[in-house]
């Protein structure tokens, strides 16, 4: 369909360089060189593989807030304060979105459990 106000549309390349020097190739395969590689590349990870990663990353932030605690305490001078109270601020937001999943994950539990 062609709307008479606006005529045709051109595409204008502004840059020799923007023009393509290979030959398309058809969609079908270039999807399945895609899907191929895209498999290769990555193994498949375990539920338990990423819940043990978020739960290492959640004890990280707290033993590091703990240590930047303890700096605070001993040498005063070689922490900034506003550095400690962002990381406590993470901690915090991590700790709790932590505790948010694994409620969420019990009460789905027990929800599917007891449909049985």
């Amino acid at each position: 369909m062609k709307i008479p106000e606006f005529g045709t549309l051109l595409l204008n390349r502004t840059n020799e360089l923007h023009f393509g020097q290979t030959q398309v190739q058809p969609v079908n395969s270039v999807q399945s060189k895609k899907s191929s590689s895209v498999n290769q590349v990555e193994p498949k990870k375990s539920f338990e593989s990423y819940l043990l990663e978020a739960m290492n990353s959640v004890n990280s932030q707290q033993n590091s807030v703990s240590q930047l605690q303890e700096k605070v305490i001993t040498d005063p001078d070689s922490v900034d304060i506003h550095d400690v109270t962002i990381a406590m601020s993470k901690a915090r937001m991590s700790l709790e979105l932590t505790q948010n999943v694994i409620n969420t994950l019990v009460t789905s539990w027990n929800e599917i459990t007891t449909t049985r």
